[in-house]
């Protein structure tokens, strides 16, 4: 083996400064980059960091609302609180650890506390600006890439008391971002859910709550599918609500310090055990906890001193104590639940009754499922030896990040993805183009079965549900989730389109949280390709086939991508790699899950069979129209 000529000096050793060290490790600062298709993409965690600081200054008690305005790829900001002192507008949102929240007498329950959240923003926004308004004066300062190009003069004002931020995204970090309204929404709803009273205003739509977490699961579950009224329980620094629907599954959402903890932790953890406990001593019944847990909806809220999480976008609390020296988290929730939702049941009747039944149902259902489930399980088991269904990778959202490297492996798990394709040509290609680090392929054997109406046992007995429920590793819930994106890659033509429908039909049914929690996309392949001696572009559409002609002129090459299996590997990694685009699927609030699969799955429903005649169009309506133009 050659002998290597490396000199390991003073000159090997690079410091970054903190703007090189953001863009050079974005993830290690916002998690995943994405183009916005899923509700974990960094674009709406820079918008997440400065609202945090919004959202703390109404804590405090200054500021009672929030005014954003996104405009295309523009975002716009302002708080009404104390403004940042105008002497240290640069260096609050330019220099790492400089802030308040390292105070913790003034900050003692805020979200962020490291003094990084506006510097991530700003050094990875191609502008950035910043207006601080402050006992009749402004201070402003303009910034490109985390690089200060103007320091404006401190001048008078008349505007409200309070901070202006304004920012564009870098699309050379975020490639095809675009906003979606429906993540936006979520997110401003949860902070308004936590904190009463707060009006926050997103370009003319009013966001407010006055029943904090009641106002959550309201909106999150329709009334006649659940099985009894939201039990909504306050107390001094921790708020539950929690009822039972008929989806299967936990339904779980966690909060602290305002903060949506997404992926759970220690206050989610103990929620789950201290929930268990206190349904089996109120009703002397030593239940199943998958049982008392199946089907639940809940929310709980905790605000803890100086709070620990597991990264740098505050998804996972660590923290195992409520104050330094106070509770453990296990012990605080539980003495919480113990005293009050025990009070409750034993004041309302009708609703422990209720709840009962709903226990006992979960039972029977997993006492009839439970000799299909250990032979289907078996046969699992023995196909994932030589499962040839999946070619997995590498890295899973389920592991426990190494000690060493920790933030990248962190990165990796946000990127996870399970492509779910059909046939052999489709899945070859995807397999060879993709990256064996972060991205899996499911095969499917042509068109799985139409499982809407079917009970759970149908999982188990289907080997290809079986299996697919293995590969995800989610029978007993998402905690244990293998990959963070899962993606469904069929043909654009009718038949991909069904195969489309009946996985989804599959999720909605057995899996509705991989949905409700943004997990699941559909992937856009091109269309068409159009090129000429020069330049090669791919068009998703008639329209981009229509500008990417006009673009080239003269006459381009142009081909009609039918299939996946079209695709050469070489052309496939770019749309599963830096330029894929995904379609999430999103479930709109208020929406009925059983309702929804009914009219699209059903056996020729009533209503779908209206709309169809209602919008049948022939050839010689689409003729007639197209003259007519």
């Amino acid at each position: 083996m050659a002998e290597m000529n490396f000199d390991y000096t003073e000159e090997s050793i690079r410091s970054l400064d903190w703007r090189e060290h953001i863009r050079l490790r974005p993830g290690m600062y916002i998690g995943k980059l994405g183009d916005g298709s899923s509700p974990d993409d960094g674009i709406y965690v820079l918008v997440k960091e400065v609202i945090d600081n919004c959202i703390d200054e109404h804590t405090m008690g200054y500021g009672k609302h929030v005014d954003i305005t996104i405009q295309g790829k523009t975002v716009t900001i302002r708080d009404y609180g104390r403004g940042i002192p105008l002497g240290k507008v640069v260096d609050v949102v330019s220099k790492i650890n400089t802030g308040a929240k390292y105070d913790s007498k003034a900050f003692q329950k805020s979200v962020g506390l490291n003094g990084v959240g506006t510097k991530a923003v700003n050094a990875l926004s191609t502008y950035f600006k910043v207006d601080s308004f402050r006992e009749g004066k402004v201070k402003t300062a303009e910034f490109e890439k985390g690089v200060l190009i103007k320091e404006h003069k401190e001048a008078k004002s008349t505007e409200d008391n309070g901070t202006l931020i304004t920012f564009i995204p870098d699309e050379t970090v975020f490639k095809n971002f675009h906003f979606i309204h429906e993540y936006l929404d979520n997110q401003l709803w949860n902070y308004c859910y936590l904190n009463a009273g707060l009006v926050i205003n997103l370009n003319g739509k009013r966001y407010v709550s006055k029943n904090g977490l009641l106002d959550l699961l309201t909106r999150k579950t329709n009334p006649d599918e659940l099985r009894y009224p939201v039990i909504h329980l306050k107390g001094d620094d921790i708020e539950v609500a929690l009822s039972h629907n008929n989806d299967y599954g936990e339904d779980l959402f966690s909060f602290v310090n305002g903060q949506y903890t997404t992926q759970g932790g220690t206050h989610q953890q103990a929620f789950r055990e201290a929930y268990v406990k206190t349904i089996r001593d109120f009703f002397k019944k030593d239940y199943e906890a998958a049982d008392i847990r199946q089907s639940i909806v809940a929310a709980i809220s905790v605000r803890v001193q100086e709070p620990v999480f597991e990264s740098q976008t505050k998804t996972k609390l660590g923290s195992q104590t409520v104050y330094e020296g106070g509770p453990s988290m296990k012990n605080f929730v539980q003495d919480f639940l113990s005293r009050e939702l025990d009070n409750f049941l034993h004041r309302n009747s009708q609703i422990a009754e209720s709840l009962k039944k709903r226990i006992e149902q979960s039972e029977r259902e997993r006492k009839e499922l439970a000799g299909i489930k250990k032979l289907a399980n078996e046969r699992a088991k023995k196909a994932n030896l030589h499962n040839k269904k999946l070619r997995d990778c590498h890295v899973h959202l389920n592991e426990e990040p190494p000690a060493k490297n920790k933030d990248a492996f962190i990165e990796q798990q946000n990127n996870s993805t399970i492509f779910i394709t059909e046939g052999d040509s489709a899945s070859g290609s995807i397999t060879k183009a993709r990256n064996v680090e972060t991205q899996a392929v499911f095969s499917l054997r042509g068109k799985p079965l139409n499982s809407y109406g079917l009970t759970k046992k149908i999982v188990y007995e289907n080997e290809e549900f079986n299996l697919l429920q293995h590969a995800l590793n989610i029978e007993d819930g998402l905690e244990g989730l293998r990959y963070n994106n899962i993606v469904i890659a069929t043909d654009a033509d009718v038949d991909g389109m069904h195969i489309r429908l009946l996985i989804m039909t599959f999720f909605l049914q057995f899996f509705p949280d991989l949905v409700k929690r943004g997990h699941v996309h559909i992937l856009e392949t091109p269309l068409f390709r159009v090129r000429d001696k020069k330049e090669t572009i791919y068009c998703y559409d008639e329209s981009e086939k229509q500008a990417a002609i006009k673009k080239l002129g003269g006459k381009p090459e142009i081909t009609r991508f039918k299939g996946l299996g079209e695709i050469s590997p070489e052309e496939f990694e770019r749309f599963i790699a830096a330029d894929m685009r995904l379609q999430p699927v999103i479930l709109e609030q208020g929406e009925h899950i059983q309702q929804l699969l009914e009219y699209y799955m059903g056996k020729n429903t009533q209503q779908r069979q209206e709309f169809i005649i209602d919008n049948l169009r022939v050839e010689l309506d689409l003729v007639e129209e197209t003259l007519t133009r």
